[in-house]
């Protein structure tokens, strides 16, 4: 068995290997699926710590203001 790296022009290149694939003619080992980053880890640092605090005070008086109304 040989094993190649194939780069995929074309979107339906993948479709065609799937088919392959399910005839048993090749054996797809990896996909490469993009990993998806946390958004905490994407923004982390992103944000001076003095807006941070006024955003973080805003934040906290908004959900006081909230909790604290009559309905």
């Amino acid at each position: 068995m040989e094993t190649l790296l194939i780069q995929l022009t074309n979107h339906k290149a993948l479709g065609l290997l799937h088919e392959m694939e399910a005839l048993d003619l090749i054996k797809v080992l990896e996909e490469n699926v993009p990993k998806k980053e946390k958004i905490s880890e994407k923004y982390a640092g992103k944000l001076p710590s003095d807006v941070a605090d006024e955003l973080r005070k805003h934040v906290i008086q908004s959900r006081n203001e909230w909790n604290d109304r009559n309905i």
